[in-house]
C-alpha cells in the first residue's frame, strides 16, 4: 500500500524491513504490523509473554542487586561481581534501545530519544551508578510496553469493527453451487445471491431481471431493478429473488476491502499537533544533549571545589528527565486513543488530522436520502374511496403479494396475516396488476393503469410527490396508497443535539423540493434546499465556505463525492455509502446513523482536551525537575520516575480516552 501522506513516512532496510528513527514512528510500526497479522488466542499469548520477558528478567535480576547491595551485603558482590550482574539486569531492555540509537544515527537522526536514553544509562555506569543505570532502562521499556499494549487494544477495536466481509459466497461451478470464500472466486465466474444478501462483488447481472437497493450508489430513494447484462455492484442489496451475477472484479478491490486499508492507513496522517511534537523533540533534543555537556564542563571554570563525577552525575540527571518521552509517546497515542473510540461508537477516522478538524466544525451540510432517511420504501398513506380503509388495505396487500417488487413488498409488510384469497393475477409491463381478490375484480398500479381500462379517478393524485399505487374495485376507483421513504430513527435528535452544539445546519438534496420541504419541516431543519445536481451542492457548499465557516458535509451516494471533497471535513454513511464516496471521505460512519456526526464532533472534543493535558502535564513537571537537576538537588532515581512516571499518567490519560462512553 502506498502512503500518500507526505508527512508521516517509514524508512526501510535491503530487505525490506520497516526501520524506525523516532518512538512515534516505532508506534506506528508497531501498530502497523499488528493490523497485518492474524492470530488466534495461543499465538497472542505466546507473544505477549515474548514481549513482557526481557522487562521481568531485567526488574527480578535488578531487585535481587538491590537487596544485596543494601541490605545482604555478601562478601562477593562487589566489584566486578557487582558490574557483570547489574549488566545482566541491563541488557535484556538496554539492547533493543542501544539498537535503535545506532540505527538512528546511521539513519542521520543522531539526537533521537534512543541516544538520550542511551548516554544516560551508561553514563551512569561510567560513575558507578549501576542500580540507577539499570532502573532509567527498565522503566523507560514498561513506558514502551504500557503504549503498545494500548496501540494494540486500540487497532483491535478498529478492526473488529470493519472486519465485517462476508466470510463466504454461494458460487456456481460445474453446474453445481458451492460455498468459498470471495477471495477465491475469480472474474468472470458466476456467483448466487439470495434476498437480503449484500452483493460483495461487481458484476453483470446474467439472470432476467432483480431488485436492488441502490440508494447509497445513487442517491435516489427508489430501488433500482437490474434487467439482464446490466451492471451490479459491491453494496448493493438485492431484495427479492434469487440471482445469479458474473464477477467483473475481484474481492480485493471491492468497497469492505478498501475499507480495511483505510483503517491501516488511519494512523499516519497526523493532527498539527503531533506535527508539532515531532519538530518540537528534534529541535529541543539537541538544545539538552549540550545543555547537558554544558552542565558536566562548564563548571570546571568558575568551581573552585569542581568535581567531575558529580557534575556528569548532574548532567546524566538533566539527560534523563529531558527526554521527551511523555510527549512523544503519549500525544500520538492519544490521537490513535481516539480513533479506537470512534471506531467502537461506529466511526471511522481516517486519520488523526481529521479529529483535529471536527472541534472547529460549526456548519453541518447534509444529503437527505440515505443519510437522514433510510432509502427504504415504507406505507406513508391510505386513501379509501366507497371502501372501508381495512378492505382496502386487504385487497391491494392480496394482489400484491403475487409480486416482487419493493413497493409490492411495502404494502404485503404492511398487512399482517392478510387472508385474502388471491384467484387469479396477471402483469401488465409498466402499468401494474390485474387480479381477482375475495371474488372482486381488482386492479392496482400506476394512473396509466387505470386510464388504460377507462375507470375515472381523482387527477389530484397525479400531483403526489410519493409513490403511489392507485386501486380499482370491479371497475370503480377506491383509493391510493403512497410508499415513501422513511426518516431515521435517531434523526430527530440528531439535528436537536446539532443546535445544541450551536451547529448551523444545512439539508441539500437531488429530490422534488415539496419532499425535501416536508423532511425538513419534521426534522426542523431551516435551511433546506431541493431538485439539486451534483454540481448544485458544491456550489452551495463553496457559497458557505465563502462565509469563513468550517464545513462538514454528510453524505453516501456517488453524487456526494464532490461536495464531500471540497468541505472541511467529508463524512460518508459508509454502511451502504458507495465506493466513491467513501474513498473521497475523510470519516466514514459504518452504521448510517446521522446521530453518529455528533458523537464524532465530540469524540474530537474529548480526544484534543486530553492530549492539551498531556503536553501541559508533560511540560510543567519536566520544567520543575530539569530546574531541580541542574542545581544538584534532584538525584537519577527522581529523574526516572518524574520522567518515567509522567509519561506513564500521560499514556493512561490517553488510554482513558477509550473508555469513554457517549449515549
Amino acid at each position: 500500500m502506498i502512503n500518500t501522506d507526505s508527512n508521516h513516512k517509514h524508512t526501510y532496510d535491503e530487505q525490506g524491513k520497516m526501520t524506525c528513527c523516532t518512538l512515534e514512528d516505532k508506534m506506528y510500526a508497531k501498530a502497523e504490523g499488528h493490523s497485518h497479522k492474524e492470530h488466534n488466542h495461543d499465538q497472542e499469548e505466546e507473544s505477549a509473554w515474548k514481549e513482557y520477558l526481557p522487562a521481568i528478567i531485567s526488574f527480578v535480576v535488578l531487585m535481587s542487586g538491590i537487596i544485596l547491595d543494601n541490605f545482604i551485603k555478601p562478601d562477593f558482590f562487589k566489584n566486578y561481581v557487582r558490574l557483570i550482574w547489574y549488566i545482566v539486569a541491563y541488557l535484556p531492555v538496554g539492547i533493543p534501545v542501544l539498537k535503535d540509537a545506532v540505527n538512528s544515527i546511521v539513519k542521520g537522526s543522531f539526537f533521537s530519544e534512543f541516544f538520550l536514553m542511551s548516554i544516560a544509562t551508561i553514563g551512569a555506569f561510567f560513575i558507578g551508578e549501576y542500580s540507577e543505570g539499570v532502573a532509567v532502562m527498565l522503566f523507560y521499556a514498561v513506558g514502551e510496553l504500557f503504549q503498545s499494549a494500548a496501540v494494540k487494544r486500540a487497532k483491535r477495536s478498529i478492526k473488529a469493527l470493519l472486519d465485517v466481509r462476508p466470510d463466504t459466497v454461494t458460487v456456481i461451478r460445474n453446474g453445481s453451487t458451492s460455498t468459498v470464500s470471495p477471495s477465491e472466486v475469480k472474474i468472470g465466474e458466476l456467483i448466487q445471491v439470495k434476498p437480503g444478501e449484500k452483493v460483495a462483488l461487481d458484476g453483470e447481472l446474467i439472470s432476467e431481471s432483480s431488485a436492488f437497493n441502490t440508494a447509497a450508489l445513487t442517491g435516489e430513494s427508489k430501488p433500482d431493478t437490474k434487467r439482464k447484462g446490466e451492471h451490479v455492484l459491491a453494496g448493493m442489496i438485492n431484495l427479492n429473488t434469487v440471482s445469479e451475477i458474473k464477477v467483473t472484479t475481484l474481492f480485493k478491490d471491492s468497497k469492505l476491502s478498501r475499507i480495511l486499508e483505510l483503517v491501516q492507513e488511519a494512523t499516519a496522517r497526523k493532527a498539527p499537533t503531533q506535527l508539532f511534537i515531532s519538530k518540537f523533540a528534534k529541535i529541543y533534543t539537541p538544545i539538552v544533549v549540550f545543555l547537558a555537556i554544558g552542565i558536566c564542563l562548564l563548571p570546571a571554570l568558575f568551581v573552585s571545589d569542581y568535581v567531575f563525577n558529580d557534575w556528569l552525575y548532574r548532567a546524566l540527571v538533566f539527560l534523563v528527565i529531558s527526554c521527551p518521552c511523555a510527549l512523544v509517546i503519549s500525544i500520538p497515542l492519544g490521537y490513535f486513543g481516539g480513533i479506537g473510540l470512534a471506531s467502537r461508537n461506529g466511526i471511522l477516522f481516517k486519520g488523526s488530522n481529521y479529529l483535529d478538524v471536527m472541534t472547529k466544525i460549526d456548519t453541518v451540510v447534509m444529503d437527505k436520502t440515505g443519510t437522514l432517511t433510510k432509502g427504504v420504501f415504507k406505507v406513508q398513506k391510505i386513501v379509501a374511496v366507497g371502501i372501508e380503509e381495512s378492505e382496502l388495505l386487504t385487497l391491494a396487500a392480496g394482489i400484491e403479494s403475487k409480486s416482487t417488487h419493493p413497493i409490492a413488498i411495502a404494502i404485503t409488510q404492511h398487512v399482517q396475516n392478510n387472508k385474502a384469497v388471491v384467484e387469479t393475477v396477471e402483469e401488465i409491463a409498466g402499468h401494474g396488476l390485474k387480479g381477482v381478490v375475495n371474488s372482486k375484480q381488482i386492479l392496482a398500479g400506476n394512473a396509466k393503469l387505470l386510464r388504460k381500462f377507462n375507470i375515472a379517478y381523482d387527477t389530484e393524485i397525479e400531483s403526489i410527490v410519493e409513490s403511489i399505487v392507485v386501486i380499482a374495485v370491479n371497475n370503480k376507483y377506491a383509493g391510493y396508497i403512497t410508499v415513501a421513504d422513511e426518516i431515521k430513527e435517531d434523526a430527530p435528535q440528531a439535528i436537536v443535539d446539532m443546535h445544541k452544539l450551536n451547529l448551523k445546519v444545512v439539508m441539500l438534496s437531488g429530490d422534488k423540493q415539496s419532499v425535501v420541504d416536508k423532511v425538513a419541516k419534521e426534522l426542523n431543519i431551516v435551511n433546506a434546499f431541493g431538485n439539486l445536481l451534483p454540481e448544485d451542492k458544491v456550489n452551495k457548499v463553496q457559497a458557505l465556505k465563502n462565509e469563513n465557516r468550517t464545513i462538514a458535509f454528510v453524505g453516501d451516494g456517488v453524487n456526494d463525492a464532490p461536495v464531500i471533497a471540497l468541505a472541511d471535513a467529508g463524512i460518508a454513511m459508509g454502511g451502504l455509502g458507495s465506493d466513491a464516496t467513501i474513498e473521497t471521505a475523510d470519516v466514514v460512519i459504518q452504521n448510517d446513523m446521522p446521530s453518529k456526526i455528533v458523537t464524532a464532533i465530540k469524540i474530537g472534543n474529548v480526544t484534543r482536551k486530553i492530549v492539551w493535558q498531556n503536553i501541559t502535564m508533560a511540560m510543567v513537571v519536566k520544567i520543575i525537575v530539569l530546574a531541580l537537576g541542574a542545581g544538584g538537588v534532584a538525584t537519577l532515581w527522581e529523574a526516572v520516575f518524574a520522567d518515567v512516571g509522567v509519561a506513564l499518567v500521560a499514556i493512561l490519560n490517553a488510554v482513558r480516552i477509550q473508555n469513554i462512553k457517549f449515549h
